[in-house]
């Protein structure tokens, strides 16, 4: 049946409702009722069994992982699924989150220096262990509560009387990181069995000290104004330089600099090993890239989707020197009381449902780290079978 004859048969549907006698009218409300419960609780179902069985498969995944790395490079890389455990090092207890508030230490010489860092890195339950974990504390609240792992700091000053300790959990994948277990226990880190060998894919081992991809354009001396372009999420500077660069008029580009960047970790940018990619971490390299080697002292900035969470940073870092925002799609989600934000905006971005399909890969991309390796492997690894195949089809358009 064609979509014209579906619409036509709509049309009629809902004229013969409209002359429906009231009773009948309500029978049929009664009757939609139902068939959308019913569909609702099939939904429902048919999510749990599915993401229950990728639970399945990512576990078995990350044993199969841990083992080829093991045979191929003779150890394996902490995954962000291991479970939290106490971590001891000369130094003494080191701490990693607080509880209701992500921070992660890193060590320097002297202390202990806290940076925020999202817990969606490290604590991403499963769908079966976070209803039975949810059923438990219901049934023994209090026991849980007690049990709890917890670590003490002990600052470097001595407390005072009275003062009451705080406690923290503990990730040892965070840990290990900080140990240098993770990318910077080489001086010159190595590509995976799993890592395409080409030298784009590679640029992941180079150093965090490393500057970031910049297009500037406009006058070479300071112009009247300075624009600061930042892009979004699975995106790169090309963003603008494609679309927005080549609209813009001579008179424009001879008076204003632009500056369109590649973020940390994102197109011709250094996607270094030993970064956690903080907020932090971005906008020490976009000072860094931009503001100190071309002296911009004020500027404007042209964000979209995750930039306009590091613009907004970057305008409560330097308020003197932001002259404007332009924010576009920032990312906003409304934060009940008393709830993690981290976790909620995760269980909205991707809240583990089958349909509509682009929540279900955002879901697989979030909550399954070796599903997610898995899908990279045969797409990232043979991306020149794909480009070749492309460029065959569409006759190298």
């Amino acid at each position: 049946m064609s979509l014209y004859s579906c619409l036509w048969g709509l049309i009629f549907c809902l004229k013969g409702v409209a002359v429906m006698p009231i009773s009948e009218r309500a029978v049929m409300g009664k009757t939609m009722m139902v068939l959308t419960l019913t569909v609702r609780v099939l939904h429902d179902a048919v999510s749990f069994i599915a993401f229950s069985f990728l639970d399945i498969l990512d576990l078995v995944l990350c044993f199969a992982f841990k083992a080829v790395d093991l045979i191929v490079e003779a150890e394996w890389k902490p995954c962000y699924c291991t479970s939290a455990k106490e971590a001891i090092t000369s130094s003494g207890k080191i701490l990693v989150s607080e509880q209701g508030e992500s921070k992660i230490v890193c060590l320097t010489s002297t202390k202990l220096r806290l940076e925020e860092i999202s817990d969606t890195l490290y604590a991403r339950t499963s769908l079966v262990s976070e209803i039975s974990k949810s059923t438990v504390n219901e049934l023994k609240r209090i026991k849980v509560e007690g049990k709890s792992s917890t670590v003490t700091v002990q600052p470097s000053e001595k407390m005072k009387k009275g003062t009451m300790r705080s406690t923290f959990t503990v990730s040892s994948t965070i840990v290990e990181m900080l140990q240098g277990k993770i990318g910077g226990q080489h001086s010159h880190p190595i590509s995976r069995w799993s890592d395409c060998d080409c030298k784009f894919c590679t640029s992941w081992t180079t150093s965090s000290k490393e500057t970031l991809f910049v297009r500037a354009e406009g006058p070479k001396e300071k112009g009247k104004a300075d624009v600061l372009f930042i892009h979004g999420f699975i995106s790169s500077s090309a963003f603008w330089t494609e679309t927005l660069f080549p609209n813009f008029s001579n008179a424009a580009k001879s008076t204003y600099r632009l500056f369109a960047i590649d973020l940390l970790g994102f197109g011709r940018s250094p996607k270094p090993a030993d970064s956690l990619y903080t907020l932090r971490d971005h906008l020490d390299m976009i000072e860094r890239s931009v503001l100190e080697p071309y002296e911009v002292k004020s500027f404007h900035i042209v964000a979209h989707s995750l930039g306009c969470i590091l613009a907004l940073a970057l305008a409560v870092k330097h308020p003197d020197s932001v002259k404007s925002l332009t924010l576009l799609a920032p990312p906003y989600y409304k934060v009940p009381k008393g709830v993690l934000a981290t976790q909620h905006v995760m269980r909205q971005v991707a809240p583990r449902r089958v349909w509509p399909l682009i929540t279900f890969g955002a879901s697989i991309a979030c909550w399954y780290e070796h599903i997610s390796r898995a899908i990279c492997l045969v797409i990232c690894k043979n991306h020149r079978l794909w480009l070749f195949l492309t460029k065959l089809v569409t006759r190298n358009r």
